[in-house]
Order: structure tokens, then sequence, then C-alpha cells
């Protein structure tokens, strides 16, 4: 009985993490959308705008759309081509679907090797304008990976990892 407690603890902490990551991306666009709009206003009525304006909201662009990636592979939003399905058998949909499972890992692990070297190689400079670590921009990357591992590797062990439902966006 003490192992279903530790594992539903586990699974609680998880999807706290998840929904963090996903509220953050969506105070990500707002705050971006909110500053661009501010600067678009200040630069046309006063000619003026903030020193930092475009540099925030880079990073912001950056962290939403990394960020996205993650919880788009968890939601299973990747490219698909039904044509494919409507012709083949179950069995090679349910073969390709480890495949593309396994290739969005091995996708996850390459953010994480190469996302942490750049992160690395990009902390010795800093941001212009808001003097922030360069890497403050990078280290987005190996967390991506860290996340679309997390979720490939769930998906691969046969758990449904999708939290939004009817999110296709097809003619369904």
């Amino acid at each position: 009985m003490k192992g279903v407690f530790v594992l539903l603890g586990w699974k609680k902490a998880l999807l706290a993490i998840d929904s963090f990551v996903e509220s953050f991306c969506l105070l990500s666009m707002l705050t971006m959308v909110i500053i661009v709009s501010v600067q678009v206003v200040t630069r046309k009525l006063f000619n003026f705008v903030f020193f930092w304006s475009e540099e925030v909201t880079l990073l912001l662009l950056a962290w939403f759309a990394f960020m996205g990636i993650a919880i788009g592979c968890r939601e299973n939003l990747h490219l698909a081509m039904d044509v494919i399905e409507n012709f083949s058998s179950k069995k090679f949909i349910n073969i390709l679907d480890k495949f593309i499972e396994a290739a969005t890992f091995i996708f996850g692990v390459y953010l994480i090797i190469y996302g942490w070297e750049f992160t690395v190689l990009m902390s010795e400079s800093t941001l212009p304008a808001t003097k922030l670590p360069n890497s403050a921009l990078y280290v987005v990357m190996p967390l991506t990976g860290v996340m679309t591992c997390a979720y490939s590797l769930l998906q691969l062990m046969g758990i449904d990892t999708k939290r939004h439902k009817n999110l296709g966006g097809g003619l369904e």
C-alpha cells in the first residue's frame, strides 16, 4: 500500500511541474504580447522604446517556443499523415508509432547534450541590454530535452501523456 502512495506522490509532483511549465508558457506568451504592444505604442506615439524590450521579447520567444516543443510532444501534436494510417495495418501503425516515439526520445537527448554544451559556451558573455548571461537564452534547450525525453519514455511505455483532449485541429 505504501508503494501506491509513493507512486501517487510522484505522479502528483510531475503533474505539478508539468502544469507549471504550461502556465509559464502561457504567461511568457502573454508577457511577450504586452511588451511588444507597449513597444509599438511608445515607438509610434512617443518616439521612444524601452532599452530592454527587444531583448526580453527575444528571451520570452525562445523560452515559449522550446517549451512549446515539449508540450507538443506531450500532446502528440507532431505532423502526421493520415493517408498512411488509412492504407496500413494496425500492427504497422503501432510499429511506426514506437519508431516515432523513439526518434522523439533521441531528439530529446540531442537537445540535452548539445543544448547544455551551447548553454555553457554562452555563459561567458552577457546580453547587452539586461546584462543577463547569454546562457539564459539557451538553457531552455536542455530543459526541453529533459521534458521531451520524459514524455517520449512515458509514451513508449504505453502511458497516455495527453492532458488536453480534442486538440487535433483537424476535421474530426
